[in-house]
């Protein structure tokens, strides 16, 4: 269904992913990108962001939403980048996940869309059809990416999460289009929903 499935946030290195990816946080990879390249013109490295002045960095990222927030994190991972790894983005989850504004998710992105680490990132589109399908059980993102991590090889991580992702954005949605999708037969989801209700048994009455 997704031949070719990658992350849409538009980037052209792992600096310009970490810091989209951050700023994607409730909010969409298209309004994302109407904003970054402006931003990534401006702010090309660590160095350059981690100097922006918060106030005007505020009103340039302001149409991602949280703009305070993320203000704030994107100037304090660059600071961390310049003063921990020379200005480059770690090639390691213990070491993305220590810089302000980076969880797991996060990491798992970069590591698997620009460092060429396997990750498997986690977010609400990969829960919601994984669970549906049936092939996690896990009430946690964290669970979860364990569990399917558990059940592909390690160079399908990042092309799952990215299929699971387009999926859940297209076809798996809250209210989800069965109609549409080319796996309901092996959705248990699916497979509850389609099942036909059977009338109660009636008893016979006894003398």
């Amino acid at each position: 269904m997704f031949p070719g499935a990658t992350t849409e946030l538009h980037h052209r290195n792992a600096f310009e992913l970490l810091v989209a990816t951050i700023l994607s946080a409730q909010s969409t990879d298209a309004r994302v990108n109407t904003v970054t390249p402006a931003l990534f013109a401006k702010y090309p490295d660590a160095r350059t962001l981690a100097a922006a002045d918060l106030a005007v960095l505020e009103q340039e990222i302001k149409a991602t939403g949280f703009f305070r927030m993320k203000a704030r994190a994107i100037v304090g991972m660059a600071s961390a980048l310049v003063a921990e790894h020379g200005g480059e983005v770690p090639a390691s989850m213990e070491a993305l996940v220590e810089l302000p504004g980076v969880g797991r998710k996060t990491a798992n992105v970069v590591l698997g869309h620009a460092l060429g680490v396997p990750g498997l990132p986690v977010d609400r589109h990969v829960q919601r059809v994984t669970t549906r399908l049936g092939l996690a059980r896990g009430t946690t993102a964290e669970a979860i990416e364990a569990e399917l991590c558990a059940q592909l090889p390690p160079d399908q991580w990042t092309l799952a999460s990215d299929c699971f992702i387009l999926h859940g954005r297209r076809v798996c949605r809250p209210r989800p289009l069965c109609e549409k999708c080319v796996v309901r037969t092996d959705c248990e989801f699916y497979l509850a929903q389609a099942a036909p209700v059977r009338p109660p048994v009636r008893r016979r009455r006894t003398s």
